[in-house]
């Protein structure tokens, strides 16, 4: 599988991370058939906490494949920590300047060579008031459109009990319950081929936001609220490809 192809600063993070991550979570891991075990896939997941990201790649690490996630570039920046997230393959984020586009280019990269490249489409963790997924940003549908790869949506809870970031406590007790349920890709078909227009990447965006909710809406019980939006209006994507997104695709996917 792909994961056993690693190299040593990657083993290197497996073994720094995952020990701690076994003692800390009760883990409720679903889905991992739609997964492909080779080959470019987009995973599109919901930003709950932090705390999530470590979460989540156990999650990948497990199914069978190296996750490689875009991140801040100023987690980057940090001594040694940021070298080792080179080495492991993650991609910088150049948010809100001209090199920002740099890292989608280098995900679309990352896609056609193989790689399982993890995007919160949200770009930052929800602002929801109950963590619900909010209104996503359009680079996991650029992503889509550029490489043709399968978005496999992944809902995450339980990370919030980690690191709330309402409360901003943390919580380190043993076997704290964590959920992460992989769906069916996502049906995109209606815009291959297209061309990434506003609409078309909005439309697109909405489709993976949509998935994403119901499927927590799954793992959490009872029925999901419209997709809340950022700006205050909480607009239900089941029909609201003609409302606006944010425009600025760069910044998507960052942690």
């Amino acid at each position: 599988m792909a994961r056993r192809r690693l190299g040593f600063w990657s083993r290197f993070a497996v073994c720094l991370v995952k020990p701690p991550l076994i003692a800390l979570t009760k883990r409720d891991w679903r889905g991992w058939e739609h997964i492909p075990a080779d080959g470019g896939v987009i995973l599109a997941v919901n930003h709950v906490s932090h705390a999530d990201p470590f979460t989540t790649a156990h999650y990948v690490y497990d199914s069978g494949r190296w996750p490689q996630f875009l991140g801040k570039e100023s987690v980057f920046r940090i001594p040694l920590a940021g070298k080792i997230l080179y080495w492991c393959r993650q991609i910088p984020v150049h948010r809100g300047t001209a090199d920002a586009v740099k890292a989608l280019d280098a995900a679309v990269a990352a896609v056609r060579a193989g790689g399982a490249i993890v995007i919160y489409p949200e770009g930052t963790t929800t602002k929801e008031p109950d963590l619900w997924p909010m209104r996503g940003k359009t680079g996991v549908a650029r992503l889509a459109l550029a490489t043709g790869a399968p978005v496999i949506p992944i809902a995450t809870w339980g990370p919030e009990k980690i690191f709330d970031p309402r409360t901003k406590k943390i919580r380190l007790m043993p076997k704290i319950p964590v959920s992460l349920w992989a769906g069916p890709p996502v049906d995109l078909s209606k815009w291959a081929g297209a061309e990434p227009s506003a609409t078309v990447l909005n439309e697109m965006t909405d489709a993976v936001m949509i998935r994403l909710r119901d499927l927590l809406a799954e793992i959490r019980g009872g029925q999901a609220p419209p997709i809340w939006s950022p700006t205050g209006s909480a607009a239900d994507s089941d029909a609201a490809a003609a409302q606006p997104a944010a425009p600025d695709a760069t910044k998507d996917g960052a942690r």
